[in-house]
């Protein structure tokens, strides 16, 4: 495996405990310190989210066991909570995320739509990037939008009460 390209923010290395910059591992000590040492590991999703940023936008494997690591908590923990939350992406995105919830409330109030749309005008199925680049797809399981759905986060925005017309306007205005 090659590093030379690595993103700004990680250190490649086999040596687990030096995997992520002094940046990183104080920012991360810094979630530790808000729980008891006994419960470091409640600290796992702001250090996959601080490691997932630093390394463009997506964990490897390497990355998570390096959380594994660094927080003493078995791999196969971090992989569930990395595979479970659609926040993390275990491969390369585009540099946006459009993400469409697919709950319950979202679907009854017109979620479906905007998928449908999506896959349509933009020719991207859920999980993919669109042919220019532009934005990755993805469904969420729940934004956590309910009263005012459909819901949908575009980078750490998030929009409500969307129509196909007015989620078009915000994906043409992505750069």
């Amino acid at each position: 495996m090659s590093f030379r390209n690595a993103p700004l923010g990680v250190i490649h290395d086999r040596d687990k405990s030096t995997l992520f910059t002094s940046e990183i591992r104080a920012a991360i000590d810094t979630h530790i310190a808000k729980y008891p040492p006994e419960w470091k590991q409640s600290a796992v999703m702001p250090a996959l989210t601080l490691v997932q940023e630093a390394n463009g936008g997506w964990l490897t494997r390497e990355l998570m066991d390096a959380v594994a690591a660094y927080l003493d908590m078995p791999e196969v923990a971090v992989y569930e909570v990395a595979t479970f939350y659609s926040m993390y992406d275990q491969t390369p995105t585009a540099k946006h995320k459009v993400c469409v919830c697919n709950s319950i409330s979202c679907m009854l109030n017109g979620s479906e739509e905007l998928i449908h749309h999506i896959e349509h005008k933009y020719q991207v199925k859920p999980g993919q990037t669109t042919a220019d680049g532009r934005f990755t797809f993805k469904e969420a399981e729940c934004l956590g939008a309910c009263r005012d759905a459909p819901a949908v986060l575009i980078g750490k925005t998030y929009y409500e009460h969307l129509t196909p017309d007015a989620l078009d306007l915000l994906i043409e205005g992505l750069e």
